[in-house]
């Protein structure tokens, strides 16, 4: 049984560690509305570009679409770009991402294809060399600003885009954590490269004329929305960051409390037993005499 000077030992390093668990909550909280606020105003632009392109996409035959609609002709090699977090202390979150990037690769590799990552952010790192170390390729560090932005998302979409010219993967699918709230953040895969073309817009909408022609509009809109897509999954994962932090924060600062109360009734007791100890042989040592 520890003694009552361990006991106290313990009780006292339970309560800093739920200070400091306190403090990353309360931080986590307020970051978390500015990210939550930023992922939410970046939809509704992604879902209009996402319009405009099944507008445009519609009225371009297969032999004049631009490469990153039509696509180099086969999907043997495959390119997966998992966002991670930079920063631990946030549960789950990182875990579910690599989890959902080990089935996509597991399933692309089942049917034959080759499976290369592209790993953005230092939390997937170490898990997914565990495992695939022969099939990480390029890493892009995002430690190095406070809150990656658009500079970010272009540097990454324009790295994406040299190696899909240069013929260094066929199809790229993005992995990354849709920010539900903050009990929940769905890590989601989709395609990223080539661009999946959009439903084709409703034929009661107006007939729209495009100067200069859909091609060359195309041209310059898909790179747009390559960079666009990461761009809000960047956005998603702070929000999913902060959400998840705020939420692993809490649960550390109750179990801390629960711990403390724990420990409290085991000091109190073992003081207890140690004073009705003492008292025992007080009395008996007076009745000796």
């Amino acid at each position: 049984m520890p003694s009552l000077k361990e006991l106290k030992g313990r009780i006292n390093s339970v309560k800093s560690t739920q200070k400091i668990t306190k403090a990353k909550q309360m931080v986590a909280a307020a970051k978390l509305r500015r990210a939550q606020a930023a992922a939410e105003a970046g939809r509704p632009y992604a879902e209009r570009l996402g319009a405009v392109m099944a507008s445009l996409a519609g009225k371009v035959s297969g032999d004049s679409a631009p490469k990153l609609l039509a696509g180099t002709g086969s999907t043997k090699r495959n390119l997966l770009v998992v966002v991670n977090t930079d920063k631990g202390l946030c549960g789950g979150l990182n875990s579910n991402i690599v989890k959902a990037a080990k089935a996509k690769a597991q399933e692309l590799i089942a049917k034959g294809k080759d499976v290369e990552f592209y790993l953005v952010g230092k939390k997937g790192r170490a898990p997914l060399k565990r495992e695939y170390a022969e099939r990480i390729g390029t890493h892009f560090d995002t430690s190095t600003v406070k809150t990656p932005g658009f500079d970010e998302a272009d540097a990454i979409a324009n790295e994406l885009i040299e190696m899909y010219d240069a013929g260094k993967f066929d199809v790229a699918h993005l992995i990354f954590p849709v920010f539900k709230s903050a009990l929940a953040q769905d890590p989601t895969v989709n395609q990223l490269i080539p661009v999946p073309s959009p439903d084709r817009a409703e034929d009661t909408e107006a007939v729209v004329e495009y100067e200069p022609g859909e091609e060359e509009i195309l041209e310059e809109l898909l790179p747009r929305y390559v960079k666009t897509q990461i761009f809000g999954a960047l956005l998603e994962r702070e929000a999913s960051e902060q959400g998840a932090s705020m939420t692993a924060m809490d649960n550390a600062t109750r179990n801390a409390g629960d711990l403390i109360n724990k420990l409290t009734i085991q000091y109190n007791r073992s003081r207890q037993a140690a004073i009705t100890t003492e008292l025992i042989e007080i009395i008996a040592g007076a009745e000796a005499l």
